[in-house]
C-alpha cells in the first residue's frame, strides 16, 4: 500500500478491536488519534504503554454519544492544528437482555453509543474531507447486525443501522472523493469473549466454520486497506469477516 501520511481518528480506540485498528493505521504511516471515555485512567495508562512500544498515539476523552462533547473534540483537534482524513467509527457497547427484560435505559444507551455516535462524529468531519476531496470513513458494525442475536435487539438494531448510514452517506459524498464503508466482524478474541466460561466459548467456536475466533489484528488489517489510496473504488460496501459463520 502507498505510504501517503494522513491523520486518522479511531473512536473507542484504546481497547480490543479499536486498539488493534489504531496500531494498524499507525503502522501504515498515519498520525493516529483515539477517543476514550472521559476520565478513563486505564486509557491514559494504555496510551503511555503504547508510547513505550513505539506507538505515538494521541488520546482525547469524549462522550461520542453526546453531540456537544463531540463538538468540543472537533474544536480541540482544530486548535491542535490537525485535520481528520480517516475516520473509524468503532465505539460501541453492549447491554444484553431479551426484549421482555430489556430496560428502556439499556435500549437508549446502546442506540446512543453505537448509532447516534455515527452522526455526532461524522457530521463534524465530513465537510472538510469533501472540501479537500479526499477522505475515508470506516464504520464498524457486527455480524449480529446482519443475522441478529438472542438478547441483543438493541445491539443488533444499532449495528444494522450502521450499514444503512454507510450506504446513504456513501452516495452523498462519492463525487467529492470520500469513501464510506462498513466492516462487520464476527466473534473476535477480545477480552469480552476470552474471559467467558470455557464451555460457553467452546459453543461459540463450534458455530464458526474455520474453527476459531477471529483476531483483532485481522480486522485491523482490513480497515487499514480500506483507508488506503488503493481502496478508492470501494464505497458503500459491507465487508463481512466472520470465519464463514454468516455468509451474506
Amino acid at each position: 500500500m502507498s505510504n501517503i501520511k494522513r491523520t486518522a481518528l479511531v473512536t473507542g480506540g484504546n481497547r480490543g478491536l479499536g486498539a488493534a485498528i489504531a496500531r494498524a493505521l499507525y503502522d501504515a504511516g498515519h498520525t493516529v488519534i483515539i477517543t476514550h471515555t472521559p476520565g478513563n485512567s486505564k486509557a491514559v495508562a494504555w496510551l503511555a504503554a503504547q508510547a513505550d512500544q513505539g506507538y505515538g498515539l494521541t488520546g482525547y476523552g469524549v462522550d461520542v454519544s453526546d453531540f456537544r462533547s463531540t463538538q468540543n473534540l472537533a474544536q480541540q483537534i482544530h486548535l491542535d492544528d490537525r485535520q481528520i482524513d480517516i475516520l473509524v467509527n468503532n465505539a460501541g457497547i453492549t447491554r444484553d437482555a431479551s426484549l421482555r427484560k430489556l430496560d428502556k435505559a439499556d435500549w437508549d444507551v446502546v442506540l446512543r453509543t453505537n448509532l447516534d455516535s455515527m452522526f455526532n462524529v461524522t457530521k463534524l468531519f465530513i465537510e472538510p474531507m469533501m472540501e479537500r476531496r479526499w477522505g475515508r470513513i470506516v464504520n464498524i458494525s457486527s455480524i449480529n447486525g446482519s443475522k441478529g442475536q438472542f438478547g441483543q435487539t438493541n445491539y443488533s438494531a444499532a449495528k444494522a443501522g450502521v450499514h444503512g448510514f454507510t450506504k446513504a452517506l456513501a452516495q452523498e459524498v462519492a463525487r467529492a472523493g470520500v469513501t464510506v464503508n462498513t466492516v462487520s466482524p464476527g466473534y473476535l478474541a477480545t477480552e469480552m469473549l476470552t474471559t467467558m466460561r470455557e464451555d460457553v466459548l467452546a459453543r461459540i467456536v463450534e458455530t464458526i466454520p474455520v474453527g476459531r475466533l477471529g483476531q483483532p489484528d485481522e480486522i485491523a488489517a482490513l480497515v487499514a486497506f480500506i483507508a488506503s489510496e488503493e481502496a478508492a473504488f470501494m464505497t458503500g460496501s459491507n465487508i463481512a469477516m466472520n470465519g464463514g459463520q454468516h455468509m451474506c
